[in-house]
């Protein structure tokens, strides 16, 4: 495993929630829920979330239907994805985060959270649930997880 630490980020319609791991990749934090605002806007809200981490790469949770189709949320990531990379010193990798928000939900429900005041920490939780998916994935075969974002351009 890499030593360095890694950031996840779980775009969504109205907040972006952000995630770091420590330095060696054991524990996923939650750091910040940022406004979803102009794309540029909110791109610099994240990197000033992350600045003070200095992390090696970062994910951006890429969402998909079911069947991983991919939906108007998939596009409305990859541009996220590809804005962030253009404006930060780290490289930038799309994880499959089919599930995550309802994994989620579920984990805030079970700590005696509801709905309501789950709102403000939902996307932090959801981009935990994407860190951890990655940092697990990375230890178990032993490569970066996800897909770069040049290999989206490539596939287009």
């Amino acid at each position: 495993m890499r030593v360095g630490r890694r950031a996840a980020i779980d775009v969504g319609k109205a907040r972006v929630g952000i995630a770091v791991s420590d330095p060696h990749g054991i524990l996923a934090s939650p750091v910040a829920t940022v406004p979803r605002t102009e794309l540029d806007e909110t791109v610099k809200a994240v990197i000033e979330a992350l600045v003070e981490y200095e992390p090696i790469e970062a994910y951006v949770g890429l969402p998909v239907n079911l069947s991983g189709a991919s939906t108007e949320s998939t596009k409305d990531a990859i541009a996220f994805a590809l804005a962030l990379e253009a404006s930060a010193e780290f490289e930038v990798r799309l994880i499959d985060e089919r599930m995550t928000t309802n994994t989620a939900n579920a984990a805030l429900r079970a700590s005696g959270r509801n709905a309501k005041n789950s709102r403000s920490v939902v996307d932090q939780a959801a981009a935990i649930v994407i860190l951890e998916h990655a940092l697990t994935t990375e230890r178990n075969l032993g490569r970066q997880p996800g897909k770069a974002t040049s290999e989206l351009q490539a596939d287009a």
